[in-house]
């Protein structure tokens, strides 16, 4: 049936039964607090509101080993690097934390001096980050809004959400864009659905979903998955291989059962 007839018939049948929220909704990004700057704040000022960066997560670097102070197996490891090169333990702090030791890098010369040899940014560094960053989350949009009535076609729709940001990871600039790439969509009930889409407002009909019970008050919303890509100092852009997923805005939505009227 037409999503049209469903707009005129919609009927009170009394008080809704408000639902729990779904067992599984959760946050699969649970730390949202942004480090690094942007393009707008290189520095990192800020308080971490929106459109605004957070206080940048600071890096220092110590020779793992000082030549001829000893021998044991840390020092053994500090001439593992390559020719004219130290190794160096790198050393990481958030704002308001403690340094903790992250790991080591092999660097020619003191870091940031004559003959610096940038680190290596991994795809892991990039995951870190970005899983700090205040992803973006779907807004549901259904129709008919509010309330709809059981046994009809429901629809669903979004808009496509996407981040475009610039970190420092290890003293270098990083550029990172998500782009999303899946869609799992909580009906509130226990259905779900997947797509690589985010459906389109009725007449379309590309995410649907009836109702079995009426007087009943729900909470669905569409989760997100997000491919990320990279670029390091302006070089090739690189996707890493793990996605990201955060959860969307659940909406309250009431079904009803239409009542049939007898018209002279």
């Amino acid at each position: 049936m037409s999503l049209g007839p469903l707009l005129l018939a919609l009927a009170l049948a009394g008080p809704p039964d408000v639902m729990p929220n779904d067992p599984h909704d959760h946050v699969a990004i649970e730390d949202r607090e942004q480090r690094g700057g942007d393009a707008s704040n290189p520095d990192g000022s800020g308080d971490g509101s929106p459109g605004q960066a957070a206080p940048a997560t600071e890096y220092r670097y110590e020779p793992t080993c000082t030549p001829g102070a000893g021998t044991d197996a840390t020092c053994s490891a500090a001439y593992t690097c390559p020719p004219e090169q130290i190794r160096f333990n790198v050393w990481r702090r958030e704002p308001g934390g403690e340094w903790q030791l992250s790991g080591t890098i092999c660097r020619g010369g003191q870091p940031g001096g004559a003959g610096s040899v940038a680190p290596v940014i991994t795809p892991g560094d990039v995951l870190r980050e970005v899983r700090r960053l205040p992803l973006p989350k779907a807004s549901l949009s259904i129709q008919p809004a509010d309330r709809t009535l059981v046994n009809l076609d429901t629809v669903f729709s979004t808009v496509p959400p996407a981040f475009d940001r610039t970190v420092t990871i290890l003293g270098q600039r990083v550029h990172v864009t998500g782009t999303a790439s899946r869609y799992t969509w909580h009906f509130g009930d226990g259905a779900t659905t997947a797509t690589t889409g985010p459906g389109r407002p009725y007449p379309a009909l590309d995410v649907t979903h009836r109702y079995a019970k009426a007087d009943r008050t729900h909470r669905p919303r569409v989760d997100v998955t997000f491919t990320i890509s990279y670029a390091v100092s302006g070089g090739p852009t690189q996707t890493l291989g793990q996605t990201i997923t955060t959860d969307g805005v659940p909406v309250a939505l009431t079904t009803h059962e239409a009542v049939p009227v007898l018209i002279d």
